[in-house]
This record gives structure tokens, sequence and C-alpha cells, in this order.
């Protein structure tokens, strides 16, 4: 882990059980419905079949996916937000607002990051997800530690 990323905890994420079963449970019957329908209830077209089965692995997919990545939490320093494997999300010193409107294009029940450099794309379905100059945080996590980590970061990007 680097440096920069080693600074003491001020807020830390961590994923909500209930809300965790509860949107790998609805993923997982969406896949499974799909899939059900296609082989149980054939279309006529065979592009029609196709597209059903390719919902349905994909939701399925989707499920297991969210389920690996959602067990984790996202730490934030006074340097970096990271999650608890340390890739870094944001970069601090590299934030310029946190979006937490009712309004504002976010995760249920997060945040999102306006940041003054791109990074590559990233996503963990139901923690967070990274596209071009913003990073969404929130989904299967805690409302309340959501709200008190945009609070804490804040109060970090204030002073400037």
């Amino acid at each position: 882990m680097p440096a920069a990323a080693q600074g003491a905890i001020l807020a830390e994420l961590r994923p909500s059980p209930p809300r965790r079963v509860l949107g790998v449970a609805i993923l997982a019957a969406l896949g499974g419905t799909l899939v059900w329908l296609a082989l149980a209830f054939p279309p006529a077209a065979f592009g029609w079949l196709l597209v059903l089965l390719a919902l349905g692995v994909s939701a399925l997919w989707l499920a297991v996916r969210m389920w690996q990545v959602s067990g984790a939490s996202l730490v934030l320093t006074r340097e970096v937000l990271r999650d608890g494997s340390g890739m870094v999300l944001a970069r601090v010193e590299d934030i310029r607002a946190v979006n937490r409107g009712v309004f504002a294009f976010k995760p249920a029940g997060g945040f999102t990051l306006s940041l003054r450099q791109s990074g590559p794309r990233g996503w963990a379905p139901g923690l967070w997800w990274r596209l071009g100059r913003s990073v969404g945080v929130g989904g299967v996590t805690h409302r309340h530690e959501a709200r008190y980590m945009a609070e804490v970061l804040d109060e970090l990007i204030k002073p400037r």
C-alpha cells in the first residue's frame, strides 16, 4: 500500500447487510426470472430468446459481482478515499466538490465527488462507480455513514 494511503482513518463506509442481501436477491430474482421465461415460454423470434437469455445471465452475473465486491468497505484518510483492498478511488487534493443534494446524480443514500482530473473507469456494484471526473459512492451502504463521510470530505476541501 502506498505511503499516502496509510494515514489515520477519518471515516469508514461499510455496506448495510440488509441492503446488500436485498440488492443481490433482487438482481438474482430478476436474472432467474428472465432465464426461466426464455426457457419455459420461448418467444417466436430467436432474437428475442437470445435477448432474454443475455439479460438474465447478465443480471445473475451482476448479482454475483455485487455480492463479491460489496463485502468490502470504503476508507477515508486525509490524503485519499480508497476501498478495503487499497485501491484509490479519489485523492482528496483532486476533489472539487461533494454533491449530495436531493437532485444530485448519486447512488442511493450516497454522494458524488467531482474531481479535477479524470481517472480510470471503475465500478463496484452497490458500493461505488467512477466515470470521467465523477465518483459515486453509496448504494448498499449505511446512509448515516455516507452522510458523515460526505461531511468530513466537505470539511477537508473547504480550506481550498
